[in-house]
């Protein structure tokens, strides 16, 4: 019998059945690199830049699957209509159905952002807008520029900005925005479709899509002049690199139109405005009354006691720097054993018509007393004790072992303070194994006008030296009779080798314009500032670590920045960046040049502490192995010539007083 013919059967048989389960087996493709490319627009209806169009609904196809994502944030129709247009996808189409009849003669433009993505990796068409009219003319001028948040830089994404050509300042609040666009990821926008004319600028934190300003607590921004959009015929240069050795093949130039202006910096701000109120009052116990506003207030409230409008200075305020916490210590006794308490509170409060409009309020403010059976046991635990427990007047002293050499010493007390001797305080320095008096005199001062129970001792402490507080007995009296017992605090002031100090070499501030830096942390967060004379400013003693900073043109000269008001059309104070990463290192002395104006404003601030992350950003995020690398800019190169809007421009500067062009 001949088994050949069947072992080679078998064989077949096997090697049909390991190629069957290999193609069936569920695995990873290989090859390939990953599509990073966006969907391309292959046709529309209407036509890019077509006329006389007399429909309801647009389509346009693309190369390949797409999706419409956070239409109704991110997708703008202008000009606007009363019904938002129905913005969907199918397949390789978005359609935009509009429920009303188009306006004639009007050239409309639907921006769609960055709302248009492929449907298998998600990349973002970015930008993307489709221009056309329902009239015999496109009306094809631009505008274009970016928003930042006044404050911190921060770009402004998804925030609307518009125009208006009614020129009353007004119309920003009683009218709909003409035309419409909003930013993107990096806070940039493009208003298209304008014809020749003068217009205002402004941008909006829509909360109620009514496109005006309408609602105190948007955010907004406004541009102080008026713009006139032009276009001329310029030139740009194109790299072309051969597509296999990446090499740059050839240079060529190219003509093209640009529209202007290009370089519009609207600074975005909050007025901060909130209807004032009173939220909440209660007798926190016998001897305090608390009082609590929702926002900041002008002046605290004016008080009396009901039945007795005659007495005065029958309390000791304790308040916040806004007048929004405040804090009433009742003096005297017959109020602290009243139980209930009747209380005339006379303020500002927000109407209707949201004016601020004075109310008289009365209080009645409650002590929670122990009960009966609590308070027999409180007696009788009283009368088993042989000797009653002393009440003392809490004081407490902030501050650690390691003390910085320019810091005060801060104690708070449990009351306000009726008295303090300052014989019974004693500051000692110690030299060798001994402690003696400090040579220096010294005070004890109140932290500030805000709280009567709040202290401080300032002195100019010596590096690395060992000091110690010491208070005696009843070094302190609180207004109900209660005093201190002992209290001892030793330090140690940090090495001067432990510090660094820093000074900014600053140029590009208008003359005569009162400046402070902010040294800030990795969070953003203001750390310590200085002011800026003589084109210099100097951080002394500053611990080792990494910092950044940021500039404030102080026009007021208060020492704290101030949001703008578009009432008075008065905008924000204006910020700057240092741009990169400051590390300072122990027993060291930097020093940072500083134009302020070398950079372009949106390109400032640091990466690393920018809260808007960009497209790119989270594409190389996925795809790198190690992303942080490129985002390292402590030694990295910042490119000042960089605008995203017009690659002719070098510089973006101010050209102007009170508005900013780059």
């Amino acid at each position: 019998m001949n088994l050949r013919p069947r072992s080679i059967r078998l064989a077949t048989a096997a090697l049909l059945t390991v190629l069957l389960y290999s193609c069936a087996s569920i695995g990873n493709p290989s090859g390939g690199p990953r599509d990073e490319d966006p969907p391309v627009m292959v046709r529309s209806n209407p036509a890019p830049y077509a006329v006389n169009f007399n429909g309801r609904r647009v389509t346009i196809d693309f190369n390949e699957l797409v999706n419409v994502k956070d239409a109704f944030t991110k997708v703008t129709v202008s000009p606007s209509s009363k019904e938002t247009p129905r913005v969907s996808s199918s397949g390789k189409r978005v359609t935009v159905q509009f429920a009303d009849s188009l306006i004639p003669n009007t050239t409309y433009n639907i921006d769609f952002g960055n709302s248009i993505e492929d449907n298998n990796e998600a990349n973002k068409l970015n930008g993307f807008s489709l221009t056309f009219s329902t009239g015999p003319e496109i009306d094809s001028l631009r505008i274009s520029g970016v928003v930042l948040n006044a404050r911190d830089l921060e770009p402004r994404q998804d925030m609307l900005v518009g125009i208006h050509s009614n020129p009353e300042d007004s119309a920003f609040s009683k009218l709909p925005l003409e035309r419409i666009t909003k930013t993107d990821d990096h806070g940039r926008f493009t208003i298209r479709g304008l014809k020749p004319g003068k217009y205002r600028i402004f941008a909006l934190g829509d909360l109620n899509n009514d496109y005006r300003w309408d609602n105190p607590a948007e955010d907004i921004a406004f541009y102080d002049f008026f713009v006139s959009p032009t276009s001329e015929q310029a030139e740009t240069i194109d790299s072309i690199f051969d597509p296999l050795t990446h090499r740059l093949d050839t240079v060529v130039s190219r003509t093209y139109t640009r529209f202007l202006p290009n370089d519009i910096l609207l600074n975005a701000f909050n007025t901060e405005y909130k209807p004032q109120y009173l939220t909440d009052n209660n007798r926190v116990d016998s001897t305090r009354i608390s009082l609590i506003f929702n926002t900041r207030a002008a002046a605290p409230p004016e008080l009396s006691v009901v039945g007795a409008p005659a007495m005065k200075d029958w309390y000791i305020l304790e308040k916040s720097r806004y007048n929004d916490t405040l804090t009433y210590w009742l003096k005297p006794q017959s109020l602290i054993l009243t139980d209930t308490l009747r209380v005339a509170a006379k303020y500002l409060r927000t109407d209707s018509a949201q004016t601020l409009s004075l109310v008289n309020d009365t209080l009645r403010l409650i002590t929670k007393r122990l009960k009966p059976q609590a308070i027999k046991k409180k007696k009788k635990e009283e009368d088993a004790d042989i000797t009653p427990e002393i009440k003392f007047l809490d004081f407490n002293v902030s501050g650690s072992s390691s003390h910085e050499v320019y810091a005060p010493i801060r104690f708070e007390f449990g009351t306000p303070v009726d008295t303090i001797v300052r014989q019974k305080f004693h500051l000692e320095q110690k030299q060798d194994t001994l402690w003696k008096d400090v040579p220096v005199p010294w005070e004890i001062e109140r932290a500030d006008t805000l709280s009567p129970r709040k202290y401080l001792i300032k002195y100019p402490w010596e590096y690395g030296q060992t000091y110690r507080l010491t208070a005696d007995s009843i070094a302190v009296t609180g207004i109900y009779g209660l005093f201190t017992r002992p209290q001892q605090h030793e330090f140690t002031v940090k090495k001067e080798e432990d510090y660094s100090n820093l000074r900014f070499v600053v140029s590009g501030l208008p003359p005569e314009t009162p400046a402070f830096v902010e040294l800030l942390n990795r969070s953003d967060a203001p750390l310590r500032t200085a002011p800026v004379k003589g084109g210099y400013a100097l951080f002394t003693n500053v611990a080792p670590g990494q910092y950044y900073a940021r500039l404030v043109e102080d026009y007021n000269g208060n020492g704290e920045y101030d949001t703008g008001d578009f009432n008075a059309l008065r905008q924000p104070e204006v910020v700057w960046y240092f741009p990169k990463k400051i590390t300072l290192k122990k027993n060291w002395d930097s020093e940072q040049i500083w134009d302020i104006t070398a950079i372009a404003l949106d390109l400032q601030k640091p990466a690393e502490i920018r809260k808007a992350k960009y497209e790119e950003e989270k594409r190389r995020k996925n795809t790198d192995t190690n992303p942080e690398e490129e985002l390292e800019e402590e030694d990295g190169y910042f490119d000042p010539t960089a605008n995203p809007f017009d690659p002719n421009q070098k510089k973006r500067r101010r050209n102007n007083p009170t508005g900013y062009s780059y």
